[in-house]
């Protein structure tokens, strides 16, 4: 690896991790592109790390919503905890699906990584985004608005959409949920709100895990490029998620939809052929 690697990984993954067009995806196409072989273990631990830095970002963007969760939030006028319907409940039912899956299928779900597997991917998710933006617009009544209107049958609802995107590399974590949410009469804003949410626990499980097999890649000679990553990762994620909520009502799930199909379709007759 060098310097100009890790930089273009870490703009690639800041910017693709939290919207629904697949980190794991584009990183495995990324890779591929620069040569690099999909079991190399030192680009695997690159990876976890500057996926780290996109956590911290979201993390530092739902901060008050966290604390409010564990408890420990205050209003910045009145100094109280604000009153919140949603709770750890909730983000339990969003996450435990995914994660026992992901325990359980591990390995399985490691021999399916590889960049024609992404591409189905990418068509596949574009797919449901379309019919979950359709679906809910014109044949589903919208029983949660905001976040704090989230049922708990919607919750792990979404839950269980998520697992599409752990067994199949390239789907799209956040574009399972926000499509789930979607096709639970969940509005788009809060159901992008619960999938950003759910991933600060579950991204750092994963990451976690998976850190306990590559910390030995930690060294001297690899440090300088990981803590460049995970700068530029953080910074990277901080800014689009904060322009994605901004611009949410303008950016709709079939514009993520084309361009997956259009990223997959270019890949496949330039590179893949």
């Amino acid at each position: 690896m060098d310097m100009i690697t890790a930089i273009i990984l870490a703009i690639v993954e800041g910017i693709t991790e939290f919207i629904p067009v697949s980190s794991t995806g584009h990183m495995i196409l990324t890779t591929k592109l620069l040569g690099f072989s999909e079991q190399d273990s030192i680009m695997k631990t690159y990876e976890i790390v500057i996926q780290l830095g996109a956590i911290l970002a979201i993390a530092l963007v739902y901060r008050q919503r966290v604390l409010n969760l564990l408890g420990i939030g205050r209003s910045r006028t009145s100094g109280v905890m604000p009153a919140s319907r949603l709770n750890l409940i909730h983000v339990l039912l969003g996450i435990v699906p995914a994660l026992a899956v992901a325990f359980f299928a591990r390995d399985f779900i490691k021999s399916l990584f590889g960049a024609s597997t992404v591409l189905w991917a990418l068509v596949a998710g574009g797919i449901l985004m379309i019919v979950a933006e359709w679906v809910n617009k014109r044949k589903i009544r919208i029983t949660a608005h905001e976040l704090d209107d989230l049922s708990y049958g919607q919750a792990l609802a979404i839950g269980l959409y998520q697992i599409i995107s752990v067994l199949w590399p390239g789907f799209s974590r956040s574009g399972s949920t926000i499509s789930g949410g979607m096709l639970s009469g969940v509005s788009y804003k809060a159901s992008a709100d619960f999938s950003f949410l759910i991933a600060i626990p579950i991204m750092c499980a994963a990451s976690g895990y998976e850190l306990l097999d590559s910390y030995r890649n930690f060294t001297s000679e690899t440090i300088g490029y990981f803590v460049v990553g995970f700068i530029i990762s953080f910074i990277v994620a901080y800014v689009v998620v904060v322009l994605f909520m901004r611009m949410i009502q303008k950016i709709r799930p079939t514009h993520f939809a084309i361009y997956r199909f259009i990223l997959a379709a270019a890949f496949w007759l330039f590179i893949m052929r």
